[in-house]
């Protein structure tokens, strides 16, 4: 493995810009180039959903950070539509070629649109996940709608519905499944969830989807059809129903690649799409896939902040050292989430479980652990203002503890009685209509490596900020 004198880093947000500063600190001095479609320096998502809604934070004071110059070509503004992995070149939207020794896709994901046939395009209809939509929602909250509509009652639906309330608007949440928070926590810790909604004011409709989004003469949204045939009137409606990997520029690129992400193996290194190994294209970030050791026989999609960071220093490592001396990508998934007053963290997967047990606190309480197993094997914890415990749980998960852990908790229930987990199961296989609501990120097939191993069987997605 020669090294590298031009490496190319496609997308210039926080895992691009990470990898840039990391692939420095091991010691690059070539040619180094982000490409971002965004017309802005790398900036942080989080705060977008909490502190710029509520006002306390503009996005212009959301830039990054940088831990040190990189002294790299900035591509901002500028869209990648194309890569040719035998060329070894990547084709912008304005027709200029940007050539490379080594490659990293780390593109991200955006938020799932609704259908324009749908009201999708109805002023007052927003998304969340840029700069520019967090501008957008902001100044519509700003002058004071009567209410909010928020289509979906994952992290990102959440956070909005918390901020909408901390400012005093009505809001209205619908969400498919009988519980907020579902697909990522399950129905048991979601019912918990919705009590915190229902406290704040919020009139949360569970068991409901949004038929249409329906506008006046001059095209501003006025009302919302549910379901269940009910008529909601919103001005505003802020669309969390998912997110999609930004991969349309690798069609034709021969990458394992879809709406799910591009599939790398554990070294970070981007696969074909029969199998094999690129040595020379990496991946790292919300678009990554790759296979977890802990979570045999899944591929992880993780739109985690800390795995973005984590991924583009293990992608930067291998992109600067020869095979032999790869690292394995492999930290325990980790997320979090305030809304409503509360602060929920989470480590492992718990989308994995089939049985949750409450180990500390009660679910009537504002502060509570919950555990989820797997076949009698620790894999998740979720906590609720109780952060300072979760340390304990982490070594527990990474060491394959048994489920329910035995941990003796003075804050404990006299005996552990492990739940159905009640995550929402995919429906039977069927070609959706054109009409038919879009799907949330149930976890979905994924396709089959061609390799002598068994395929891996799913996707997982783990989001934190959608549903």
């Amino acid at each position: 493995m020669t090294d590298p004198e031009r490496i190319v880093v496609v997308g210039a947000s926080l895992a691009g810009l990470r990898a840039a500063e990391a692939l420095r600190d091991e010691g690059f001095t070539g040619e180094l180039t982000l490409i971002g479609d965004e017309p802005y320096a790398p900036y942080d998502r989080p705060p977008l959903s909490k502190a710029v809604l509520s006002g306390w934070l503009t996005t212009d004071r959301t830039e990054l950070p940088r831990v040190r110059d990189i002294g790299a070509r900035w591509l901002l503004d500028t869209r990648a539509v194309g890569l040719d992995p035998r060329t070894r070149r990547v084709t912008l939207a304005d027709g200029r070629q940007v050539d490379y020794d080594r490659l990293l896709i780390a593109t991200g994901t955006r938020s799932r649109p609704w259908p324009p046939e749908r009201g999708g395009a109805l002023h007052g209809v927003h998304l969340l996940r840029s700069r520019d939509d967090a501008d957008r929602l902001r100044a519509a909250l700003a002058a004071g709608p009567d209410r909010v509509l928020v289509i979906g009652a994952g992290f990102t639906g959440g956070e909005v519905a918390s901020v909408c309330r901390d400012l005093g608007i009505e809001v209205t949440v619908t969400q498919r499944s009988s519980a907020p928070l579902a697909s990522a926590l399950g129905e048991v810790i979601g019912g918990a969830a919705a009590r915190w909604y229902r406290d704040a004011g919020v009139d949360l409709r569970l068991g409901t989807t949004v038929q249409a989004l329906e506008g006046d003469a001059d095209g501003r949204l006025r009302r919302a059809v549910l379901s269940d045939r009910a008529v909601v009137a919103a001005e505003v409606a802020v669309v969390a129903t998912g997110a999609l990997a930004n991969t349309e520029w690798l069609a034709g690129s021969g990458l394992a690649a879809d709406a799910h992400g591009v599939q790398c193996d554990a070294s970070c290194r981007a696969l074909t799409d029969d199998g094999t190994t690129l040595p020379d294209v990496f991946v790292a970030g919300d678009v990554a896939r790759w296979p977890h050791p802990l979570f045999p026989r899944q591929l992880l999609r993780l739109d985690h902040w800390d795995n973005a960071v984590a991924q583009a220093r293990t992608a930067a490592h291998n992109m600067t050292h020869a095979p032999r001396d790869h690292r394995s990508h492999r930290p325990l998934p980790a997320f979090w989430s305030n809304q409503f007053g509360a602060n929920l963290k989470c480590l492992g997967l718990p989308a994995l479980a089939d049985q949750v047990v409450v180990t500390q606190g009660a679910l009537d309480q504002r502060q509570f652990v919950a555990a989820y197993g797997q076949r009698g094997r620790l894999v998740a914890v979720a906590a609720v203002d109780s952060p300072r415990v979760l340390d304990g749980y982490a070594a527990l998960i990474e060491a394959g503890a048994p489920f329910p852990p035995v941990l003796n908790a003075t804050d404990g229930p006299g005996r552990l009685e492990p739940l159905d987990a009640a995550f929402p199961r995919p429906a039977p296989a069927a070609v959706p209509r054109p009409t038919d609501p879009t799907p949330g990120h149930l976890p979905a097939p994924s396709s089959p490596l061609a390799t002598p191993a068994p395929p891996i069987p799913s996707t997982l997605s783990v989001l934190a900020g959608h549903e």
